[in-house]
């Protein structure tokens, strides 16, 4: 029983590797929103985990996902030349150094997770959202104003690494971490912080440690989107992370139903979809996307995907 998890990890991995090869009959466009979706998956699902499985409500999560990016992008841009060449080196040399690069994003996004969570994650409510924003806030000023990383005008000529294999493979992978930590023991700790922090610190649980956990998990993932956001775009500017991006991220959430992990998945491919379908009006667009979010969070306050019963307390 305990293997029946890691061999659909292993099957989704593996088909996400054979799409990347059918991949190349698929319309350039419509791959380029595949891969948007995928990394707005990857994003709302790790922010899930603080704000419907644990029960907090992080504004900040854009930039961890600038700290990911940032920190990909230096090792694509200044160690691989170094190891490999201006060229690169063989197609699985820059396979593993994207890895690589990825790796030390997410690593890089969990490692400021932890510095802003432990003295953070004391608070609750308001005073934690107020906390992460001021968070996101001072990682787009400082970004601005590292020179070495191009300042207020970003990195340029990141390597095009990403690619829908890649993207798929992320998504799968936060998925399947989330799923797997919430139905683990520190899982059943997040849900209990999420009804009743009080209940659960009168019954033993350090409930700092578990927000803490959470939070450098989903900045972890965070990271890694990140990391595949800047090498599909091959530019990053500190604007691109700024306060409308982790609302953004934070809308997906709401929208897919806090704690619901398949409702925020299907959440973060309507709102990334929605812009493209409706490009024929453009001129209306920002009005219909903000008159459309206010009327399902009037409809569906609940979350326009979430069909349980059960009454969240955020």
């Amino acid at each position: 029983m305990t293997t029946r998890p890691h061999l659909c990890l292993f099957a989704a991995l593996l088909a996400a590797w054979g799409f990347g090869h059918f991949s190349e009959h698929i319309n350039l466009y419509h791959l380029d929103v595949l891969i948007k979706v995928g990394i707005a998956v990857i994003l709302a699902v790790s922010l899930n985990l603080v704000n419907g499985h644990t029960g907090q409500f992080s504004l900040g999560h854009a930039g961890f996902m600038a700290v990911g990016a940032y920190g990909s992008a230096t090792v694509s841009l200044f160690v691989a030349p170094k190891l490999f060449g201006a060229d690169g080196g063989s197609a699985l040399a820059q396979g593993a150094l994207f890895f690589v690069a990825l790796l030390a994003g997410g690593l890089a996004a969990a490692l400021a997770g932890l510095l802003v969570g432990v003295p953070s994650l004391r608070l609750r409510g308001d005073y934690l959202a107020i906390v992460t924003l001021g968070f996101g806030q001072i990682i787009k000023v400082v970004f601005e104003n590292i020179e070495p990383l191009g300042g207020a005008l970003g990195l340029n000529g990141i390597p095009p690494l990403t690619t829908i294999s890649w993207v798929l493979a992320g998504a799968v992978l936060t998925v399947f971490t989330v799923g797997c930590l919430i139905n683990s023991t520190y899982g059943r700790g997040f849900l209990a912080v999420r009804d009743d922090e009080v209940a659960a610190a009168a019954a033993g649980l350090d409930t700092t440690r578990l927000k803490v956990v959470a939070f450098v998990v989903a900045a972890f993932f965070a990271g890694i989107a990140g990391g595949l956001y800047g090498h599909y775009t091959l530019t990053i500017t500190p604007s691109g992370f700024d306060f409308t991006k982790s609302i953004e991220i934070v809308v997906m959430v709401i929208l897919g139903g806090m704690g619901n992990t398949l409702g925020v998945i299907l959440a973060a491919a309507l709102l990334t979809l929605l812009p493209e379908v409706l490009r024929p009006v453009a001129e209306y667009r920002a009005i219909l996307y903000a008159a459309l979010l206010i009327g399902l969070m009037l409809a569906r306050p609940q979350g326009l995907f979430n069909f349980t019963r059960r009454k969240s307390k955020i």
